[in-house]
């Protein structure tokens, strides 16, 4: 396993899963940056596409798009071979209030990396 990855790292592919998420709703629906109602619609549907992208690609691969740019992927404490389901699905809902994630501990893992037993790892 590779050493834990630093709070930049984790940003940078959550912000390159956001972006990419945005981008993919932008394709089905059109973003109106003057009227609230349509930006929230448009929100909305980012964040169910973002749900989406992440939690299959966690949970089977151990990484997203965003964290593979970024060079980092999660890693089960126990040694398992893939993160699972019910683990991504935890941290993404953890990830979603945004303080779980932001908070970290001695050994720089967030409240959803310390609920679900996984940590996230450089991987170059």
């Amino acid at each position: 396993m590779g050493s834990v990855a630093g709070g930049f790292r984790r940003f940078a592919g959550f912000l390159a899963d956001l972006v990419a998420a945005s981008l993919i709703t932008a394709l089905f629906l059109r973003p109106d940056f003057g009227d609230v109602e349509v930006m929230r619609s448009f929100n909305s549907a980012a964040v169910l596409v973002w749900i989406a992208l992440t939690v299959p690609a966690a949970a089977f691969f151990g990484f997203t798009p965003g964290m593979a740019l970024a060079g980092i992927r999660v890693a089960r404490l126990d040694g398992g071979v893939m993160v699972g389901l019910w683990r991504a699905v935890v941290r993404c809902a953890l990830t979603v209030l945004v303080i779980p994630a932001a908070v970290r501990n001695v050994d720089n893992r967030g409240w959803h990396d310390r609920a679900t037993g996984t940590v996230v790892v450089r991987m170059r």
